[in-house]
């Protein structure tokens, strides 16, 4: 597939089609670019600890999987091989968090993305994540899926390209 943006939307639909997790937890690919990825998600009540706030588990996976579409966008099964989160802020039942990854370099298989995690709408920073990834050798898509034209590979639910949240691909840091 000769379009990256094209590219990065399908291997997002795919991945989210069989995210059951993310689906589980209410998760949205409000964005998605070559090697950029916009998740949000509505924090509930089991999601929050015996201080009444948001388990940093939950913060962890919000990010690591916003890491994951963003890192998955250019085609090759990609994988984690590394993350560490600072947790900045509470949050709490009722909040809705949106996570932006950015891709910061890849090199070889490997690659380097930080993801910054906000409270929608105030924007406030919660938590800071940083992943390294490692690409394998199976593709995404399957070859057909890859083809233009291919009618059969054509996405049914569709998702946004380009994020527009406004973030930069400068660190927030």
């Amino acid at each position: 597939m000769s379009d990256p943006a094209e590219l990065a939307r399908r291997c997002a639909e795919t991945m989210y089609a069989d995210d059951k997790v993310a689906q589980d937890l209410g998760m949205e690919v409000t964005g998605i670019a070559p090697g950029r990825a916009v998740l949000r998600m509505t924090l509930t009540p089991v999601m929050v600890n015996g201080h009444g706030i948001a388990h940093g588990g939950y913060l962890f996976l919000l990010a690591d999987s916003a890491f994951a579409y963003a890192c998955n966008t250019h085609g090759d099964v990609t994988v984690a091989a590394s993350a560490d989160v600072v947790f900045v802020a509470p949050a709490r039942a009722g909040d809705v968090l949106e996570a932006t990854a950015v891709e910061r370099t890849r090199y070889g298989r490997s690659g380097v993305y930080d993801v910054t995690v906000r409270r929608v709408p105030d924007g406030d920073v919660i938590a800071e994540f940083r992943g390294g990834s490692r690409s394998r050798k199976e593709r995404v898509l399957d070859e057909a899926a890859e083809q233009p034209g291919d009618e059969a590979a054509e996405p049914s639910g569709g998702l946004p390209a380009d994020p527009s949240d406004g973030a930069s691909a400068e660190p927030s840091r």
